[in-house]
């Protein structure tokens, strides 16, 4: 279908179809808004029973239209909509915004009667077919055509100002609060998108539409769960590529939040973590909170991204520094001392100040407001900040101070305009004014101001990041039709160049104590059986086997368990293994992600990944340079460092193994469900990694469970 969506923002006619002379019904809104507020395009009212509608000429039908309307809005009970859709498609309508409910998100018959709309709207003689908007969506809004294809009520309050921030959200209710509380904080909207159903368009190609809009500078969205994966990536890089913003409120972490997401957008929820971990690649933001969300549209706005961001924070108060220090600290923003000379040499100016970073000026620089300029040009002639958070509190408000503070951090802006300026005070709407007027914006919270100028560092370091080293070519791996035994795993992943612990599958004891002999003791053994998927839950694995009486009692003693709690299970013998000593244990993973496709995973074993879920994820494939981002990301990362006299372990031998099983799982695509390397051993620095054990599922084959 065709990509563009312009014309939906911009209409030169719309049908409104189903359509109320009363303004408060669902049919009726859209047409009182566009009158009230100029659209200059046509609107065209169809009813059958009235000869006009709000003071507009009505049409019988479809067919007494003067023209083909440029987008359809349609209204109408959901039993009468796929007609109506089928129609306007073979008219060569472009677009239809689709308000009626009733469809993919009651499940079963209303996903099939979806299906149908799709196919009536594909199979349209626009070309390219006609794009669907919905169904069960508020709708849109455009601030600057005017057009107003919605029916919400918050224009009831008042209608936000006109700005270069633009809105994608799946839920129209929840957008309609966004922009009540954008209106009351005089924050500019260029247009909002409300998804409903995603039945065609979804929130990656409106944010890909929006990307493409040169009059919005930032993007706001709202997701309860992501449908449709390939366009929110592609959406996601464009964005970064054409350094655009994007922040992103994603709620539906908890399986509760899940389960109400799925009934009220027909929404796949999906792994928070795994969203989470595609935002990141793409530089995108995620917001916890309302507030949040909008504080970094706010500052993002002033299109100012510092790549190696560093704040430097001039406070007339001791205590907000250190609300803003431990604010930073939390969220890894950087907060360098200023240099001894500039130090001391503060300290002669005012004896009181405390001017490491923050530099608490004390209130005492209130009696001579020369000096917050002073202190404030060496902050960034000799701290080099790249971004400088002034608090001033409510002194900001009063008449006697605020034209000589508003002038001494205009002179610091002018000479230094290509640093990121915020300031944290309490005044009214009017004094607000005038200093957002002057280029600062402004919090009252230092928290939230500090929240935003991080997120402004981590813009600039996505849009200033250059391509990455190619992900590891492997050669082509033929997966079984069912779930491999643990030593073909091993064997279809040294294929890869993934290696594992010296080892091989015995069928008799004597043979076990040969193949323990050459390798060396300790050894550990395992049974081997393609329908044992977790060994361990039947004491199937034996550790710290350590002479050959040991590997002959451990033969019987595993083919005896094997017997009793799997009886059913085809033995294939027992594998005899290397036991590792003196490495670090990890685990490594991928697993098919129903948006995403495969995801690969890495963490620190035992606890760590049980109790900590200290884990990273990605998308696959990607080279070792990510690969080691993901390894030095977790929070346990010191252990493969070399903490507490440790010695250093092989993280580039590891970087190399995950990178290598993301290049597999790529090839693979749908055919592989999942692969668990757990534990991988990583040996001292130089001495490499081995995958100890190894789970591989089949798509079909099995549930997508782990754990062993």
């Amino acid at each position: 279908m065709s990509g563009d969506l312009s014309r939906l923002f911009a209409p030169r006619s719309v049908a409104v179809i189903g359509a109320s002379g009363d303004p408060k019904r669902i049919g009726g809104r859209p047409i009182a808004s566009m009158q009230e507020r100029g659209f200059t395009g046509d609107i065209w009212p169809v009813n059958p029973n009235r000869p006009e509608v709000q003071g507009l000429k009505a049409y019988a039908s479809l067919a007494d239209l003067p023209g083909v309307p440029d987008v359809a809005i349609v209204a109408v009970p959901a039993a009468l909509a796929g007609d109506t859709v089928a129609d306007l498609a073979q008219r060569g309508v472009s677009a239809a915004i689709i308000f009626s409910a009733g469809f993919a998100e009651m499940g079963g018959e209303g996903e099939a009667a979806q299906d149908r709309l799709v196919a009536a709207a594909r199979a349209g003689t626009h070309p390219g077919g006609m794009r669907l908007l919905g169904p069960n969506t508020l709708g849109l809004f455009d601030m600057r055509s005017r057009f107003y294809g919605t029916f919400t009520s918050v224009f009831e309050g008042g209608y936000p100002q006109t700005g270069r921030i633009g809105i994608a959200s799946q839920s129209g209710a929840y957008c309609g609060h966004l922009v009540a509380v954008m209106r009351e904080r005089g924050l500019g909207i260029a247009t909002a998108v409300m998804t409903g159903n995603e039945a065609d368009i979804s929130i990656g190609d409106v944010i890909g539409s929006m990307v493409a809009d040169p009059e919005i500078d930032v993007i706001a969205a709202y997701a309860e769960g992501i449908n449709k994966g390939d366009s929110f990536v592609a959406a996601l890089e464009a964005a970064r590529r054409a350094r655009k913003p994007v922040v992103v409120m994603k709620v539906g972490r908890s399986a509760l939040g899940g389960a109400a997401a799925q009934s009220h957008t027909a929404s796949i929820a999906g792994d928070d973590a795994v969203t989470g971990a595609v935002l990141e690649e793409f530089g995108a933001v995620q917001a916890r909170t309302t507030d949040e969300m909008l504080d970094i549209a706010q500052l993002a706005t002033r299109r100012i991204y510092p790549v190696g961001n560093t704040l430097g924070v001039i406070t007339v108060s001791g205590g907000a520094g250190v609300v803003i220090s431990d604010a930073a600290e939390q969220l890894g923003l950087d907060m360098p001392e200023m240099p001894e000379a500039a130090q001391a040499r503060m300290k002669e100016i005012l004896p009181y100040a405390a001017p490491r970073n923050p530099v608490d000026t004390t209130a005492q620089v209130l009696n001579d407001l020369s000096l917050l300029g002073q202190f404030g040009e060496a902050m960034i002639s000799e701290g080099g900040y790249r971004s400088i958070l002034g608090f001033l509190t409510y002194t900001a408000d009063a008449a006697s101070l605020s034209p000589r503070l508003r002038e001494q951090f205009r002179l610091l802006k002018e000479s230094h305009p290509d640093r990121l300026y915020v300031l944290s005070l309490v005044a009214g709407r009017e004094r607000v004014n005038e200093f957002e007027a002057d280029g600062f914006t402004v919090f009252e919270d230092p928290t939230r101001a500090t929240v935003a100028i991080s997120a402004m560092g981590k813009y600039g370091e996505a849009f200033a990041r250059q391509p990455g080293q190619p992900a590891l070519s492997v050669p082509p791996v033929a997966l079984p039709a069912s779930n491999p035994t643990e030593a073909q795993a091993k064997s279809l992943l040294s294929q890869a160049g993934i290696a594992a612990a010296p080892e091989k599958v015995c069928t008799m004891a004597e043979e076990a104590v040969g193949t323990a002999t050459g390798f060396g003791f300790p050894v550990v053994m395992k049974i081997v059986s393609p329908d044992i998927l977790h060994k361990t839950e039947i004491g199937g694995v034996l550790l710290d086997i350590t002479d050959e009486a040991g590997v002959r009692a451990g033969f019987a003693t595993l083919l005896d368990r094997a017997r009793t709690n799997a009886p059913q299970a085809r033995i294939e013998g027992v594998l005899v293994a290397r036991q590792l000593k003196g490495g670090v244990e990890c685990i490594l993973g991928i697993h098919r992600d129903p948006v995403f496709g495969p995801v690969a995973m890495v963490g620190l074993g035992g606890v760590f990944v049980e109790i900590m879920k200290d884990v990273a994820f990605r998308r696959c494939p990607f080279g070792i340079d990510v690969a080691e981002q993901m390894i030095r990301s977790l929070k346990g990362a010191s252990l493969l460092l070399g903490a507490r006299g440790r010695p250093k372990a092989d993280i580039k031998a590891l970087a190399e193994m995950l990178s290598r099983l993301s290049s597999l799982a790529a090839m693979q695509g749908d055919k592989l469900q999942s692969i668990d390397l757990n534990p991988v051993i990583v040996m001292p620095e130089g001495h490499g990694a081995y995958a100890v054990d190894a789970v591989i599922e089949v798509a079909g084959e099995g549930g997508g469970g782990h754990g062993h």
